[in-house]
Formats: C-alpha cells, sequence, structure tokens
C-alpha cells in the first residue's frame, strides 16, 4: 500500500491554491480529475478536499443540509486514509493534514452552521513554503 508522497503533493498543488482562496467550487473541479483517475485508497486523500471544499459552498450559502452530509462524508475519508495507511509525514506537514482532519471532526453530527466557521477559515499551509519545493529551488 502506498503512501501520499510528493508525486501527489504535486498533483493537489492547484487544488490547494484554489482552497486557500475559497475558490471551492474551482478547487472541487481540479481535484475531481485526479480523484476519479486515483485507482487506489489515496484516492480518499483528493476526496476529502473535494467534500470538504463542498461543505464550505453549502456553508457560506447558509446551507446546513448540504454542509452537514458533505462534512459527515468527508469523515469516511478521513477514516478510509487511516485505515489504507495512506497518510504521511509529507501529507501531515505540507498540507496541514492533522489541522484539517481535526476541523472536520470536531463539527458535531448535529451541527449548526457555526459549527462550521473554524473550518471555513482554515487554509492549507501555502504550497511556495512546501519543503520540499524550498530544497528543490
Amino acid at each position: 500500500m502506498s503512501q501520499f508522497d510528493q508525486s501527489h503533493l504535486e498533483v493537489i498543488e492547484q487544488g490547494i491554491l484554489l482552497f486557500n482562496v475559497q475558490k471551492y467550487w474551482e478547487c472541487h473541479e481540479d481535484l475531481e480529475h485526479h480523484w476519479l483517475e486515483e485507482p487506489g485508497p489515496l484516492r480518499n486523500v483528493y476526496w476529502a478536499v473535494i467534500q470538504v471544499a463542498a461543505a464550505m459552498i453549502h456553508f457560506r450559502e447558509s446551507n446546513l443540509v448540504g454542509a452537514r452530509g458533505l462534512i459527515y462524508k468527508a469523515k469516511q475519508k478521513f477514516d478510509r486514509c487511516e485505515q489504507f495507511n495512506v497518510e504521511s509525514d509529507l501529507l501531515r506537514s505540507e498540507l496541514s493534514w492533522t489541522e484539517l482532519k481535526a476541523l472536520v471532526r470536531a463539527v458535531p453530527a448535529e451541527p449548526v452552521l457555526s459549527d462550521f466557521e473554524k473550518l471555513y477559515a482554515f487554509r492549507f499551509k501555502d504550497p511556495s513554503l512546501w519543503t520540499w519545493k524550498l530544497k528543490n529551488s
């Protein structure tokens, strides 16, 4: 079973940039291609980010039902990432994965809109600061 590595960071970079500027729909669209092309358990990393981005669209539109449903699904993808051991030190350090996962899991099963505010404020680590990129520049 493979873990998230530098090649996956390269694939996800554009989606992360879009997420960080709250272009959640565009993030979803960018990552969807990678999610569909990834045949193994690593697809759950892309899928989790897609579902969080989609939940943030619903939150922004005050659609509690949509946000709640997608966060529930995102929690399942984080569980799968753990189950299939795809999480790596690179994923945790370069994508702020542990923080994202904690924020998603902190949303209660029966949330109110304000339960999504911390998640809405979340930004991934800026890709220009990814350690492997700095080493190679």
